[in-house]
């Protein structure tokens, strides 16, 4: 169990109140090609005081059930919270929106008991709710101020310069054309007004195509690209991508550089960068705005990075592989629950992605540990139920909309699949951390409703 302070208690009243930039409807896996194939639609004297009861003794959390063995925890008890929320939340799983495979972990966040669980230890294809795992593992293995560089670098003749991505794909044409214009006046104090152009992209090594293949959820995995390959102005959700990320940021600061008056003679080519100081640099946000950004929208192109900027600071490829291991390594360093973990991407989209209800929650009790302030972005980031991000058209239903505003959680959705994980603000003031998992389900339409029943409830507890 991990044992953390009663002030994380507080910590879910303020978390309620956080205002967050609202975002569209959508997250990482549940996109239009998803919907599409989904079916259709388908919670005073001098007398001493008498000294207080003793407090009943801590029960150990029992091994966990088999997925869709629905089983109360614990007996029955006086006071038993347990056992009260087993009655509450076992038939709100029996939902059959939910499918044949279901699993849960609800964790009192002040205390780290396990307060009720189904197969909790059980690995699940968690979708998109794999990026509460990216991002801790970045946040660990980083630090909350890390920022991703984008290097300008020139050959020690001048007559050649190299664009060199370090994997930042929030890079937007005015932060591209800032890097121009810093480069155009550094080329000028050496005297050079014109130059060749390469760009390099060896950071990433491997396959750059993720395993889905093409998809307008995520564009070619590489290290320097622009706005996230994104051939719209859109800034999450699906959209059309480009098939050379790189390439098209290349030759964008190509016209950039010759438009701030330094030629560029021939077609950008991709490159090695000489070994120099910088000529110019850009830089992204911090890890922990870029965290937030991740969860909030379910930006499948910014988990990818994380993924591979822990690999980096770990000393392992940053490739899909290499980074797969970099963050189980870095959450078992952590001492988090992982046997049965698998992190086949960053993002969620592979369906070869393993992660239990346990870990989910385990993750979430320790950012709502004041003793550990780097990972707060965990929780600062997830959408606000009805309000924000991927849950912004979610909890409007009775009995749902008990959640709204009070339920923070990342959604999950690929065909078959669906999950929330997240915390809820309940009403005695205590914040839980829960996580619900679903395989097997018919329709997310009927499955996201009963998903968001199950963390609504939650927050009528006392």
């Amino acid at each position: 169990m991990w044992q953390l302070t009663a002030g994380s208690a507080a910590l879910g009243l303020a978390l309620a109140a956080v205002a967050v930039t609202a975002a569209g409807p959508w997250d990482s896996g549940q996109r239009t090609a998803e919907r599409a194939r989904a079916a259709a639609p388908q919670a005073g004297g001098a007398h001493h005081a008498p000294a207080p009861a003793p407090a009943p003794p801590r029960r150990p959390a029992p091994a966990p059930s088999a997925p869709g063995v629905l089983t109360a925890l614990h007996a029955p008890a006086p006071g038993g919270r347990p056992a009260d929320l087993a009655a509450l939340l076992v038939p709100l799983l029996a939902d059959p929106g939910l499918g044949p495979l279901r699993t849960a972990s609800v964790v009192d966040t002040a205390t780290g008991e396990q307060l009720y669980g189904e197969g909790a230890g059980t690995p699940m294809t968690p979708a998109s709710t794999v990026k509460i795992a990216t991002a801790a593992a970045a946040l660990s293995a980083l630090g909350p101020d890390h920022r991703i560089p984008t290097t300008v670098t020139a050959a020690p003749d001048g007559r050649t310069v190299t664009l060199t991505g370090g994997g930042d794909p929030t890079l937007d044409p005015a932060r591209l054309k800032a890097l121009a214009a810093d480069t155009a006046r550094a080329l000028k104090k050496r005297g050079h007004t014109s130059v060749r152009l390469t760009y390099d992209t060896s950071l990433y090594p491997g396959a750059t195509l993720h395993p889905i293949g093409p998809n307008e959820n995520i564009a070619p995995v590489v290290a320097l690209m622009t706005t996230g390959g994104r051939l719209d102005d859109s800034r999450s959700g699906p959209a059309p991508r480009t098939a050379d990320p790189a390439g098209d940021t290349a030759r964008a600061f190509a016209a950039l550089l010759t438009e701030a008056g330094t030629k560029v003679t021939g077609e950008p080519t991709p490159g090695r960068a000489p070994k120099a100081a910088p000529l110019a640099r850009t830089e992204s946000a911090p890890l922990n705005d870029l965290v937030e950004r991740t969860l909030t929208h379910s930006d499948n192109d910014l988990a990818e990075a994380l993924a591979r900027q822990t690999a980096l600071a770990r000393k392992q490829p940053a490739s899909f592989d290499g980074a797969a291991r970099a963050v189980h390594d870095e959450l078992a360093r952590l001492g988090l629950p992982v046997a049965g973990a698998r992190f086949a991407d960053g993002s969620g989209l592979d369906r070869r992605d393993r992660v239990s209800a346990a870990l989910l929650t385990a993750l979430l009790t320790r950012a709502a540990d004041p003793a550990h302030p780097a990972l707060r972005p965990l929780l600062t980031g997830l959408p606000v139920g009805g309000f924000t991000g991927t849950l912004a058209d979610r909890f409007g239903t009775a009995p749902a909309t008990a959640g709204a505003g009070l339920v923070r959680a990342k959604t999950g959705t690929l065909t078959g699949v669906n999950t929330l994980a997240g915390t809820v603000v309940t009403a005695d003031g205590r914040l839980l951390a829960f996580a619900f998992l679903a395989g097997r389900t018919l329709s997310p339409y009927e499955a996201q409703p009963a998903l968001d029943r199950l963390s609504a409830a939650l927050a009528g507890q006392r």
